[in-house]
């Protein structure tokens, strides 16, 4: 069974940095392009940051680009997301999901097959 787990959410002030963890168990992470989404209240999921499965290429969403930074690590089978400078409209659940398709590229959210449930991230004073 694919499965996600996801950590480093939390609440941070305006301004501040996060870095969200994703790490996959059940297959291998290598073989698989992964994404960083999220989904605010009352609005659809949005595709953040989005990297290749080999070559590490990464597609970055207009919403992320100059403030987060999507890695991944396959030895240890885990994904980042490093945000820095959070604002309030970035409060959203955030989750990782991971597809072995050819359509990565597009960072769609319904694009990607295994999802994980997300992590909460709160930004307010």
């Amino acid at each position: 069974q694919l499965t996600f787990v996801e950590s480093g959410g939390g609440l941070v002030q305006p301004g501040g940095s996060l870095t969200l963890s994703c790490e996959a168990s059940g297959f291998d992470l290598v073989n698989y392009a992964v994404g960083w989404f999220r989904r605010a209240p009352g609005k659809d999921s949005e595709g953040l940051s989005c990297i290749s499965k080999y070559d590490e290429k990464v597609v970055s969403k207009d919403s992320a680009k100059g403030r987060f930074t999507i890695s991944r690590d396959n030895a240890k089978n885990t994904a980042f997301l490093q945000m820095d400078s959070l604002q309030s409209n970035d409060t959203a659940i955030y989750y990782c999901a991971a597809d072995a398709g050819n359509l990565w590229e597009r960072c769609n959210p319904l694009l990607y097959k295994y999802r994980g449930r997300g992590t909460q991230v709160t930004v307010s004073s």
